[in-house]
């Protein structure tokens, strides 16, 4: 048995996802037989980490401090094993700038874009090239900020006229924006986890909203919102084409524990594109890694048991001088 704090919750907008996802976790851990060390993700965290002196840490912490590498450096700092992905494989997953231009020149499919900061519109004119981004890209074209989750503002803009308040929104939820070029298609996503041999790639999971035209916050997380189905009805060939891109992409990125990756299968093509990687997948009962699990014959007591063992037995990462 282990001592296991499971962190969650935090001041994220995503803090009520986390909350469930980090519930969940707790009745797995308790049913395991661990002890369980809840802590919601606040001024105190570092203070408790040292009282409570746990044995792992289980990071269900999405969004800002979880999902961006600032609770793992703590952890680090700590001596504090801990689930998931190193301080930097988080940061480049959650700055979907960084992502996007480390696969762009590992020369992995991901659609076309262009990124800006708040500064370039406000200071160098950024919005003078709009017309020529809208050019290339062609419409619709998603705008959406570059470091946030769970699809927060993300606006689609189906005519230039569209634009710049697709750019006001994204902007208010980060500095920087990313332009990208729709892909219209069908919305997939492979869970990744890890092993001491090699990663493996879990079924598929096409996620097929039911009352909105995107996958957007409510689609994810309303209960009947979304029909999911796993494993995707896919050709062969597409669906070993969509496990190979995500183990490419979990090695580029350097990847640990699990992560998702979110592509999409373009309708008009009938190719593979990957849009981002979340280092900190959901975990709750609408989530798509548990249910890749559960279709790869792993019940979510065993994901949660294999994600802690593999935290338990990795060594931290070496001082950065």
């Amino acid at each position: 048995m282990s001592r296991v704090a499971v962190l969650k919750g935090g001041r994220s907008l995503e803090r009520q996802v986390s909350l469930r996802s980090g519930g969940r976790v707790e009745d797995a851990l308790e049913r395991l037989g661990h002890a369980v060390i809840a802590i919601d993700v606040g001024r105190d965290l570092v203070e408790r980490l040292l009282d409570e002196r746990p044995d792992v840490a289980f990071v269900a912490l999405h969004g800002r401090d979880g999902e961006d590498g600032t609770v793992q450096e703590l952890l680090e700092l700590v001596g504090i094993p801990y689930t998931g992905s190193s301080p930097g494989a988080c940061v480049r997953c959650w700055d979907k700038i960084v992502a996007k231009h480390l696969m762009h020149d590992a020369g992995i499919p991901t659609p076309d874009f262009y990124s800006f900061s708040a500064t370039a519109f406000e200071e160098l004119g950024a919005t003078k090239a709009l017309p020529a981004i809208e050019e290339r890209l062609d419409f619709p074209i998603v705008v959406k900020p570059a470091c946030q989750g769970s699809a927060f503002g993300v606006k689609f803009a189906r005519t230039p006229s569209d634009v710049p308040g697709a750019l006001v929104a994204a902007l208010s939820y980060d500095d920087k924006v990313v332009l990208e070029r729709h892909v219209a298609g069908r919305d997939l996503a492979v869970s990744v986890l890890d092993a001491p041999d090699a990663p493996q790639a879990l079924p598929v999971v096409e996620a097929i909203p039911q009352e909105s035209a995107t996958y957007d916050f409510e689609a994810r997380y309303e209960i009947g919102a979304t029909r999911f189905v796993c494993p995707a009805e896919l050709d062969e060939a597409v669906t070993r084409r969509a496990h190979e891109l995500s183990l490419a992409v979990w090695e580029l990125l350097g990847c640990a524990g699990f992560a998702r990756v979110d592509l999409m299968l373009d309708s008009a093509t009938a190719e593979l594109t990957v849009l981002e990687v979340n280092a900190i997948p959901g975990l709750t009962e609408t989530s798509l890694l548990p249910q890749a699990a559960d279709a790869a014959g792993i019940t979510f007591e065993d994901l949660i048991a294999r994600v802690l063992e593999l935290a338990a037995g990795r060594r931290l990462t070496a001082p950065r001088t």
